[in-house]
């Protein structure tokens, strides 16, 4: 593989597919979902009324989604994955692999965490299901 396969993505396939990832995470975060739990696991608490987070818990994700995506795109360039039924292959490889993997490994060495394997959990399923179903829509649409 090579990164001229940058020029085969199907660019709409991994756009739609970054910002589904993006939207799975703002979801998942929010405080009814997970984001109770996460902070609680986490040490982290909310900032006072009034206060709002700056531009880059937004963009940092965001920025990730993406990257995310553009090499999801050149897996599934390479794997010759072409339908949704692939995708989920491909996701599910990629998720386990990577995500479980290094969320669970990280959360491991966090002890200054409350709870570093059920923070480290809600990280993992977040990734897990943001990249399954970016690996979907960029499957189904090769």
């Amino acid at each position: 593989m090579s990164f001229d396969v940058l020029g085969d993505l199907n660019w709409i396939a991994v756009i739609v597919a970054a910002v589904a990832y993006f939207v799975i995470g703002a979801i998942w975060y929010a405080p009814p979902v997970m984001g109770n739990r996460w902070m609680a696991a986490g040490g982290i608490e909310m900032p006072a009324d009034g206060q709002r987070p700056g531009p880059g818990i937004y963009l940092v994700p965001l920025i990730g989604s993406v990257l995310s995506a553009i090499a999801l795109g050149m897996l599934a360039e390479a794997t010759g994955t072409d339908t949704a039924g692939e995708g989920v292959v491909l996701g599910l490889v990629v998720a386990i692999g990577f995500a479980l993997a290094i969320s669970l490994v990280t959360a491991t060495f966090e002890s200054g965490k409350p709870k570093p394997m059920v923070w480290g959990a809600l990280n993992a399923g977040y990734h897990m299901v943001g990249i399954i179903v970016a690996a979907v829509i960029i499957g189904a649409w090769q």
